[in-house]
């Protein structure tokens, strides 16, 4: 009987592994399985992405702020389905800064590269400097980061190792921090890129005729040293390429890929990737407010030593966004793979796609083996509380398409038969709304509430209430384009659906999109102890 009862649990687990490992979204998926793929191939918000190819196999990172952990590392071997397969940041540094949340700071435009059998990510936080880390097995841990160059509003760094083996670095500046942005500098390295040695020389002035200059990312081809770098802003600006025969120019300068006729605002900021084939693709972002900066791909090809990104439609000579284009040439089909939303949480540890609001206490939340649901303990608010939104404990994921559902099965074990104790489902932005499952002396509420203007400490308001028989319920956001507006409902008996309160139009975080997730909290007065089950998290048309 022990025997049978573990060839069935192994049997369960490599069943669980294997839905992971092919995981399919029900609500958005680039592939059209024709030979073609249609944009956004990410419908989520990887904000600055950058790639760096290793053989055949392609990997990508982007900003992640302050969430944790932080730099994403997603894998693709067709440049169309990617797979989150690790973080590259656990913790994010300095950690004690990050230990509470930190909206908008910490990880900035990352630059992924491959040198010497390595994968190095470089990255700007605007208050503290320039970071990398680096790794031989992206599957596998990083080592610490390192501090490259300190500095207030030292921003979006690429590296770029020469033929000679020299190592150099660009960056843009923060004029937030520093007073100046739309500059870029190129710094020298040791041969390792562990350090900056020198204060670097100014390469570029975006003042006169390109504003906002940023997001460098640095490269050479045919002798030429290239810098591409977005202008004029996240949600309005231009690709421009700089080109130059030295290293610190003087470098000309050409816009190679706008919005033009396209619905694609603001398309820059990015990674130039060549395939084995020969074939050139450049990765973007376009700003879609509550959904966050979602990436798309281009082709791209070359004419008189400049890049041409997208297609010309007009004749203009700078190329424009596509829709649905041909897959890139790899060799080989591979199967529609996307990373993954939804989870039941048979596995032994959080699924990848989980992010808290800073850095995680271990006492958060408990993923036992062979249980199959997460415990999220009742963690107490901050002292000074007003609303969810400097609260570390919230488990977030991005939002994963413009029409989708999340669903979620709940129970609360507050431990003790006085007030304090609440767990629930939220939409996670400088607006946010919950639903929330409480409870008084006389038993069970579901409670929807709102609290508009977070980021600025405006309190959480209960907006409708319900009292419910049961500590246990399911609870379910409707999310619904173009302009993400959110519908909360419940569930007794997980069949029959009721609304509830009224419909809440997520917003963006501070430089991100909108998440939803989970949350498990405790007043400061309660007494300790309490929790909160859940059974599973699916994220459905």
């Amino acid at each position: 009987m022990r025997y049978l009862f573990s060839l069935i649990l192994l049997i369960s687990i490599t069943v669980s592994a294997q839905k992971q490992e092919n995981y399919e979204s029900e609500v958005w998926v680039a592939d059209n399985t024709d030979g073609t793929y249609t944009n956004p191939i990410l419908y989520a918000d990887y904000s600055d992405p950058d790639v760096a190819r290793v053989g055949d196999d392609y990997y990508m990172t982007a900003s992640s702020f302050n969430a944790a952990p932080g730099l994403p590392i997603l894998h693709s071997k067709d440049m169309i389905n990617w797979k989150l397969i690790n973080h590259a940041l656990p913790i994010q540094v300095p950690k004690e800064t990050f230990d509470v949340p930190q909206h908008g700071n910490g990880v900035w435009a990352p630059s992924i590269r491959s040198h010497n059998n390595e994968l190095y990510i470089y990255w700007g936080d605007p208050d503290h400097g320039i970071y990398m880390v680096r790794t031989d097995d992206p599957n596998g841990t990083w080592e610490e980061p390192v501090l490259v160059m300190e500095g207030k509003g030292l921003i979006d760094p690429s590296p770029l190792w020469d033929d000679d083996g020299k190592a150099y670095l660009v960056h843009a500046y923060a004029g937030s921090r520093r007073g100046v942005k739309s500059l870029l500098t190129v710094n020298k390295m040791n041969a390792e890129g562990t350090k900056v040695l020198d204060a670097g020389r100014h390469v570029f002035d975006g003042h006169d005729d390109h504003p906002t200059v940023e997001g460098s990312k640095f490269y050479k081809r045919n002798g030429y040293y290239y810098i591409f770098a977005p202008a004029g802003g996240v949600s309005t600006g231009w690709q421009l390429a700089l080109r130059s025969k030295n290293i610190y120019g003087p470098y000309e300068e050409k816009v190679v890929l706008e919005q033009g006729s396209t619905d694609i605002n603001g398309p820059h900021q990015g990674a130039w990737v060549e395939t084995p084939e020969g074939e050139d693709w450049f990765y973007h972002f376009q700003d879609v407010e509550a959904y966050g900066r979602i990436v798309h791909l281009q082709p791209m090809s070359w004419e008189n030593d400049w890049p041409v990104m997208g297609e010309d439609k007009d004749g203009n000579g700078i190329g424009e966004p596509v829709k649905t284009y041909k897959k890139p040439d790899v060799g080989k089909d591979y199967p529609v793979v996307t990373p993954v939303e939804s989870t039941e949480f048979e596995e032994d540890s959080l699924g990848l796609q989980w992010q808290w609001q800073a850095n995680p206490d271990v006492v958060w939340h408990a993923k036992l083996p062979g249980k199959d649901h997460l415990r999220l303990f009742s963690i107490k608010t901050q002292d000074d509380y007003k609303n969810l939104w400097i609260t570390p404990s919230l488990l977030l994921q991005k939002f994963p398409a413009p029409d989708f559902t999340a669903t979620t099965k709940l129970s609360l074990f507050p431990q003790e038969a006085e007030e304090g104790k609440r767990t629930g489902l939220i939409v996670m932005g400088m607006d946010y709304a919950t639903l929330t499952l409480t409870h008084d002396k006389e038993g069970f509420i579901i409670k929807q509430t709102l609290a508009i203007d977070a980021i600025d400490g405006e309190e959480e308001v209960t907006i409708a209430e319900k009292r419910i028989d049961s500590n246990e319920v399911v609870f379910r956001v409707e999310v619904n384009a173009p302009d993400a507006m959110c519908q909360f409902s419940y569930s007794e008996n997980g069949k029959k659906f009721t609304r509830i309160g009224q419909p809440f139009q997520a917003q963006p975080g501070k430089w991100i999109g909108a998440k939803v997730g989970l949350f498990s909290l405790s007043t400061q007065e309660a007494k300790r102890g309490g929790y909160a089950d859940v059974e599973y998290f699916r994220i459905t048309e």
